[in-house]
């Protein structure tokens, strides 16, 4: 089955070329997203053999996601996995990612952070963060409280399953939207345990408590205005 890693990149000229080369290994294709990078994203994430995609205005990791998913689907993936491009995801938890679906026991698998898993670096502060989110996505979205890790991005989909997501968030309130649509949909879908570094430089570039509530907003006008 053709693997194919979707990252969407914003003014990650700096990480990009390290995170192509370790997620090569484990795929077959990578399709780099620029979300309007001002910097060297582009470049640097073609020079280490991706397939460079551009917007030419900043939408969204949504949007990013979603320009990927298409492309990846032209090009014949079978299995589509999200990983972000500051380096947060260890690679080395793709397999764990890609077993439930080669062995055809699901259609979406979630990277759990607390499922077994790993989250060196992980503040306590952002932690509630994390937690606070789970209790939203429980009661306000209706993600089942089950799910240990509503704002993962690390993923792997089927392209039957990437097809039957239609969702339409740009920013980040997209985690919840996907989420919302996999348990609602006749998907079969898991968590795994992953393993994710937090650094200095991807907590600054992280979700803030604010943001909470943007996100929040977002999938209320989503689901309820528009």
């Amino acid at each position: 089955m053709k693997v194919t890693a979707v990252i969407p990149a914003y003014q990650e000229g700096a990480r990009i070329s390290k995170t192509v080369l370790a997620v090569l290994p484990y795929v077959d294709e990578i399709i780099v997203i620029d979300d309007g990078s001002e910097d060297e994203t582009r470049l640097n994430a073609w020079r280490e053999g991706a397939v460079v995609l551009r917007h030419g205005i900043n939408r969204g990791q949504g949007a990013a996601l979603r320009t990927g998913n298409e492309a990846a689907l032209k090009r014949g993936a079978e299995i589509i996995v999200h990983i972000d491009a500051d380096g947060q995801h260890d690679p080395i938890s793709i397999p764990q990612l890609l077993i439930p679906i080669q062995q055809d026991t699901a259609d979406v698998v979630l990277g759990s952070r607390f499922l077994g898993g790993e989250a060196v670096g992980i503040p306590w502060s952002r932690k509630a963060l994390l937690n606070a989110a789970r209790t939203f996505n429980a009661f306000a979205v209706g993600v089942p409280r089950s799910v240990t890790d509503p704002q993962s991005g690390f993923r792997a989909m089927t392209a039957k399953a990437v097809r039957m997501i239609d969702f339409k968030q740009d920013k980040m309130a997209h985690c919840s939207e996907i989420l919302r649509l996999v348990t609602r949909s006749s998907l079969r879908w898991q968590e795994v345990p992953v393993c994710v570094h937090y650094s200095e430089e991807s907590l600054k570039k992280g979700q803030k408590p604010w943001d909470a509530a943007r996100i929040a907003w977002q999938l209320f006008l989503g689901a309820f205005v528009g």
